[in-house]
């Protein structure tokens, strides 16, 4: 069992129903593709994918990485979780945003409603923020992941606050610029800003504790968090106040350099780690950062090649391949521990217990990941040729991916104390 922190963990009422409501919100991800599937194959802004991007990067990515941050927050800090309270309200907030605002995008419901919808996801990020920031300002002493998980929080209200201007734009045109300019913005200041450096800052310390592995190479983390920041505040600025040109490659340049130094860190853990097998879910990590690095080699393509396709393919394995491998690892990782804390903290020891591996069924697991990987090939495959029937195919395999991924979020959200022999503790 992995060496955690746990006398500083929040209350399960912080941190399981973003679990939960994230692996729904898959789920209803999992049917918009199905049934939206055709709109893969046309421009991304269409009401559709609109929708199906925003409860990807919001229902479902969003919602999971706030649980995931409200438990780990003490681990990385050594101290309290700020507030519980505020832990829950922007668990409310957010919910109630994306399911309004994903409603408002599919139906193209400009006004009232999208601008509620955004509103709520801004104060849930700028609840998220507060908690963040005073939990991490408390810290007994100065680390590299702070710095990654404060700095993505400040990208994250960035993000949806620019989100709510572009809403708000829609229904009251006052934008000068290009819309379709702001949006590109608005997107990669969410990807590079909140996505990347969240996962970054948490896998620079979930993944040496899992492997048992370790690095001394953290000067990379220090360059690495310089060139993502650097280069992505120079691309913002630029396409803003001059719009799409040629230089933006060389802001993803800096922004990809800084993703290899991180890479290069991980490498070095596995490399001395002492766990020397690895299981499914370090497996979906591994997989989820080929992704990554596939979706930034097709930059240049999505520049220089006329027409929608690779955008959309671009998009497809950041937010199919990259972010929600990336979770579908994490959860069985993180989410088994948070119950079985609350299980058998004080039993353990005592009497005889399952261990949080024994929460889920493992062969679930086995057959999510491969799943996963027929089905991304397929998709990706599907896009590149323009065939809707590999699409059609691909995504009903993710609907079955979604279907097997929440039984076993419901199986560990459902546990009931057991010993090991089965008999029930009172």
């Amino acid at each position: 069992m992995p060496s955690i922190n746990i006398g500083n963990a929040p209350k399960n009422s912080a941190v399981l129903p973003f679990y939960g409501t994230g692996a729904l919100y898959f789920v209803a991800l999992s049917f918009m593709l199905f049934f939206a599937a055709p709109d893969l194959l046309f421009h991304y802004f269409n009401p559709h994918i609109l929708g199906m991007v925003h409860t990807a990067a919001l229902g479902w990515g969003t919602m999971i990485i706030f649980g995931a941050a409200y438990q780990l927050l003490p681990v990385i800090c050594e101290r309290d979780l700020y507030s519980e309270r505020l832990s829950f309200l922007s668990y409310c907030f957010l919910a109630v945003g994306v399911t309004i605002l994903v409603i408002a995008f599919w139906n193209f419901f400009t006004g009232f409603w999208m601008i509620l919808g955004g509103s709520c996801i801004v104060i849930a990020a700028a609840l998220y923020l507060i908690n963040v920031w005073q939990t991490t300002l408390i810290c007994s002493k100065y680390s590299i992941q702070k710095m990654f998980v404060l700095s993505s929080a400040v990208w994250l209200l960035f993000t949806v606050s620019l989100g709510l201007i572009l809403a708000i734009n829609l229904a009251f045109p006052f934008i000068k610029g290009n819309h379709l300019d702001i949006l590109k913005l608005h997107a990669h200041a969410g990807l590079a800003g909140w996505f990347l450096q969240l996962i970054t800052g948490v896998s620079i310390k979930l993944v040496p504790m899992f492997l048992l592995g370790k690095s001394k190479k953290e000067i990379l983390l220090k360059w690495s968090f310089a060139l993502q920041n650097t280069g992505l505040i120079l691309f913002l600025l630029d396409g803003f106040f001059y719009g799409t040109s040629f230089r933006f490659l060389c802001y993803a340049l800096l922004i990809f350099s800084g993703i290899i130094l991180w890479l290069i860190f991980l490498y070095d853990v596995f490399s001395n780690r002492i766990k020397k097998a690895v299981d499914f879910s370090m497996r979906h990590t591994f997989v989820s950062l080929l992704c990554l690095i596939m979706s930034c080699l097709l930059i240049p393509f999505v520049y220089f090649f006329s027409g929608t396709k690779w955008a959309i393919l671009y998009g497809t394995l950041l937010f199919l391949g990259w972010i929600s491998s990336i979770i579908m690892g994490m959860t069985f990782k993180t989410l088994p521990f948070i119950v079985w804390n609350d299980h058998y903290k004080k039993l353990n020891g005592k009497v005889r217990v399952p261990l949080p591996k024994q929460l889920y069924n493992e062969k679930w697991l086995h057959y999510q990941f491969f799943i996963f990987l027929g089905a991304i090939l397929l998709l990706a495959l599907g896009i590149c040729i323009v065939s809707i029937v590999l699409i059609r195919i691909a995504l009903f395999f993710w609907i079955i991916l979604a279907l097997v991924y929440v039984t076993n979020v419901a199986k560990v959200l459902n546990h009931k104390t057991k010993i090991l022999d089965g008999n029930s503790i009172k």
